[in-house]
């Protein structure tokens, strides 16, 4: 009687860590994208699953120094599903503490929340803004399903 209670035990364990771990998975998403993929395609398109309360992070491939950037803000098209909540500019990093050569692209980097169940696109544009009805030189659309 007493082995069938340890065992059951171990058994109830084993089967909340595997929920405990396959919930953790869906609670951080991440999507990245390098310039070597923009330089093949210059429309990119994905699809990510995340869980309610999660958090996605995107990072695509940026430089400043050629006068184009992506929006400051992605075009949410259910703002009740997903929200940014952040978003910066990584600098490059050199090679053995060594500081990287002029030109040499980062990433922007956005995070947002899943705040409900729901389907919703991430459009983001890469352009330079001040030169009016310029359209976009890469673009990078997500739709993100929240269960």
């Amino acid at each position: 009687m007493k082995s069938k209670l340890i065992l059951m035990g171990v058994v109830v364990i084993v089967l909340l860590s595997l929920v405990a771990c396959s919930s953790e998975s869906s609670l951080s998403v991440q999507s990245s994208v390098n310039c070597d993929d923009f330089l093949n395609d210059q429309h990119i398109t994905g699809e990510v699953e995340i869980a309610v309360d999660g958090v996605l992070t995107v990072a695509l491939c940026s430089n400043p120094t050629t006068g184009f950037q992506w929006a400051e803000s992605a075009q949410i098209s259910d703002q009740s599903v997903l929200q940014q909540t952040d978003h910066e500019y990584v600098a490059p990093e050199g090679e053995d503490n060594e500081t990287p050569a002029p030109g040499t692209p980062g990433e922007e980097v956005w995070t947002f929340k899943a705040l409900k169940k729901g389907t919703s696109e991430v459009s983001m544009e890469y352009s330079r803004p001040w030169e009016g009805n310029e359209t976009a030189e890469w673009t990078y659309v997500l739709t993100v399903v929240v269960k």
